[in-house]
């Protein structure tokens, strides 16, 4: 006896193949070896299973199984040769076994016990059979699908493909007129009958456009049409009713159709309260309600099953299965015992199988010894048959060293691999790999700890950033900080946090539809390895390039430093010879261009500065030096508020001026030595006449006469340096006029 569970559910397979099991091996092989190897091998295939009715098989296959009503035998169809077979169930065993000329497709047993019964066959025949045998034989027009028998007129209903359901009346021995079934489009065949327990009502399935239509058996009319929701049921359309069953209130039935699904309706209504899906897509082989047992009467069970699975369901909930059962082969019926939990499964396979479920109800009378088996298996511990067992493949087999003992009891061959014995499996792989276990250890920390790194905080990604990622974040920390200083708290009189409404939130650049490119097309791409980055974010590119020799900044302070002390050797030997600079060398031009890179020309810049230059020599012609003195007197002219103009004007004549050098570039530079003496009143009245003077950088173009100065009496350095570098070493300065 197996037990698989499904859930809380616990099914136990008493005849026949497990539940959930598939046999690797078909059963005419199976029963090959049987007969070639003796009792010996039959022996070993039993062992270990329990056998509920001994002999419930058949050669080939069966087609349909069912009980008498008094619960005391069992009758089953199958093949191959055609034959009934006859159970007696007080004694567990086979009574009798029957043939016949054809296969059986379905068949009512006609009394209390099994005496009496009628058989519909695949030739269009029907026969009766009684307990002496073979009673009678008549036929049908057309070949039938099923059968079943009105207790009240002795009318035996015989389906069949058209529209006409036959009546075979076997009181008066004879055929009676049939019913015909009619609809809006042709019917192609009665596929199943349904006689209703409580008021005899009949239901008929029709094939082809998914309704079931019921008679009155006293007026032999057609009192209504269900019609299935077909769109639903059967989205490609021609959707067959393949089973119905109606339960004893009178009013509820089960629905199956060919497309797997189950309807439960109300006599009284024409919408399905349950709808229920096998699973599969197959046609729907038997519907049945299951009640009493340990359940109440009112709380039902609905059992479907098509030809892979069996399910179980309560009606309120048809979304979830009380039990399943997938059987080893495919499914022809399925017959539950009334009032019990025993379900008995006609099939394709060589055994017929039968499966007990506590749950659903007690074990029958005559198999109460059940009860007990089951209630022993669930307090103790079963153990199987391979729990001290190790299955191995080939390739592991000779990684072991193993491989010699195949062939021996040691090693069992099982499909593409072997059993071995559990404690010999260990051994083996201690000898084999010693440090196993060190190395499951270390697998083990390493695993740990990346489980412990998933679980940090990790910076959250800018969603929808292509580019400049980068940019992006720090675009949405500004956001944030913004964010929090607009919604920052401030201590409220009374001790109570209220929010202080900061600024007005300026649109981000991330939200801004201008700036969408800027992160999604790789045109815009910041490049962090070129020189104008470098000079933007210093910082950043030397935390970049940590362990480099130098960085973008250093580089282009060593270049500034070689090319100002180029341009000093040049500028000492302009001013040698002609005392201005006019050279028109293009490298040196380039020197003074910051957008020109070291070691590369500019022409655009070049040009700009050449015409600049030829613009400021021009100028330069008609401008003269407006050499500055200081006085030490004390008057309006000297004041802090007065110009440039009224502080030479009122400088001493004594005081002598310095040399004036021009550069090509208009560049001017000049020196002089402060003189001593008094503001005259001379000095103030051309400061008057003259009025305001414009020094932007030391340049007027108004001259006085009286301005000309020797240049023997002045004193100090005469002439500097063309270019002065600044004390930061980054930066070569020039004075421009």
């Amino acid at each position: 006896m197996s037990s698989p569970d499904y859930g809380e559910v616990k099914i136990y397979t008493v005849n026949g193949a497990p539940a959930g099991s598939s046999s690797s091996l078909p059963d005419w092989l199976t029963r090959k070896r049987a007969k070639g190897k003796g009792k010996r091998t039959m022996k070993e295939r039993i062992e270990g299973t329990v056998e509920l009715i001994q002999g419930f098989e058949f050669p080939e296959a069966s087609n349909r199984i069912k009980t008498t009503p008094d619960g005391h035998h069992a009758m089953a169809t199958g093949t191959y040769k055609p034959q009934i077979k006859v159970w007696d169930l007080d004694q567990v065993t086979l009574k009798f076994e029957r043939h016949s000329d054809a296969e059986n497709v379905d068949f009512v047993i006609l009394s209390d016990d099994w005496t009496k019964s009628i058989h519909l066959q695949n030739d269009r025949t029907l026969e009766l059979h009684t307990q002496g045998g073979f009673h009678y034989r008549t036929r049908i027009p057309k070949f039938g699908r099923s059968i079943a028998y009105h207790f009240p007129s002795c009318d035996t209903y015989v389906t069949a493909a058209g529209n006409e359901v036959y009546r075979l009346n076997l009181d008066l021995g004879r055929f009676m007129t049939p019913l015909v079934l009619e609809d809006e489009g042709p019917i192609a065949g009665v596929n199943v009958v349904d006689i209703n327990p409580a008021h005899q009502l009949l239901a008929f399935g029709v094939e082809g456009n998914g309704s079931v239509q019921l008679w009155d058996p006293r007026s032999r009319t057609s009192v209504g049409i269900l019609r299935l929701p077909e769109a639903r049921l059967s989205p490609q359309g021609d959707l067959s009713i393949t089973a119905i069953a109606s339960r004893r209130d009178g009013l509820s039935y089960a629905i199956g159709t060919s497309t797997g699904y189950t309807l439960l309706y109300d006599i009284r209504s024409t919408k399905h309260f349950a709808l229920k899906d096998q699973g599969y897509g197959l046609p729907i082989k038997t519907l049945t309600w299951i009640e009493g047992g340990s359940r109440l009467a009112g709380d039902g069970l609905v059992l479907s099953a098509d030809k892979k699975v069996i399910k179980i369901w309560d009606r309120s909930t048809p979304s979830s299965n009380f039990a399943a059962i997938t059987t080893a082969t495919d499914i022809n019926d399925v017959h539950h015992l009334a009032d019990s939990g025993l379900i008995m499964t006609a099939n394709e396979g060589i055994q017929m199988s039968a499966y007990f479920i506590p749950q659903l109800g007690p074990a029958p009378r005559w198999a109460s010894f059940l009860d007990n088996i089951t209630e022993e298996m669930e307090d103790q511990t079963v153990r199987t048959i391979y729990e001290d067992y190790k299955f191995v493949e080939r390739t592991e087999l000779q990684r072991l060293g193993l491989d010699h003992l195949v062939g021996t009891p040691t090693v069992s061959p099982y499909m593409h691999g072997y059993f071995i014995s559990l404690q010999l499996y260990d051994t083996a792989r201690l000898i084999a790999k010693p440090f196993a276990y060190a190395e499951h250890r270390e697998r083990a920390i390493q695993e740990k700890m990346q489980k412990q790194a998933e679980e940090r905080i990790r910076t959250k990604k800018v969603p929808g950033v292509k580019v400049n990622r980068a940019l992006a974040e720090k675009v949405m920390k500004e956001a944030v900080r913004e964010e929090k200083r607009r919604h920052k708290k401030v201590d409220a009189p009374d001790g109570i946090d209220v929010d202080q409404p900061g600024p007005t939130p300026t649109k981000s650049l991330l939200d801004d539809a201008r700036f969408t490119q800027v992160f999604e097309d790789p045109e815009f791409a910041i490049d962090e390895t070129s020189r104008e980055y470098a000079l933007l974010n210093p910082s950043s590119v030397a935390q970049a390039k940590v362990g480099k020799t130098k960085t973008a900044v250093e580089e282009e302070e060593d270049e500034s430093e070689r090319s100002s002390d180029e341009l000093e050797d040049e500028s000492d030997s302009d001013s040698k010879g002609n005392g201005s600079s006019d050279s028109s060398d293009e490298g040196v031009l380039t020197q003074f261009d910051r957008r020109a890179r070291p070691k590369q020309r500019n022409i655009r810049a070049e040009e700009a500065y050449a015409r600049q230059r030829e613009l400021n020599r021009k100028a330069n012609e008609h401008v003269r030096m407006v050499p500055m003195r200081t006085g030490t007197g004390r008057g309006a002219a000297n004041s802090a508020d007065s110009t440039f103009g009224q502080r030479r004007v009122s400088s001493p004549k004594q005081a002598t001026t310095g040399a004036v050098n021009r550069g090509d570039d208009g560049a001017i530079e000049m020196s002089w030595v402060p003189g001593s003496g008094s503001t005259g009143d001379a000095s103030s009245n051309r400061a008057k006449k003259r009025g305001p003077q414009l020094f932007g950088v030391g340049l007027q173009k108004e001259l006085d006469e009286n301005e000309d100065m020797d240049e023997s009496r002045r004193k100090g350095r005469t002439q500097r340096r063309q270019g002065v570098r600044s004390g930061s070493k980054k930066a070569f300065h020039q004075v421009h006029g």
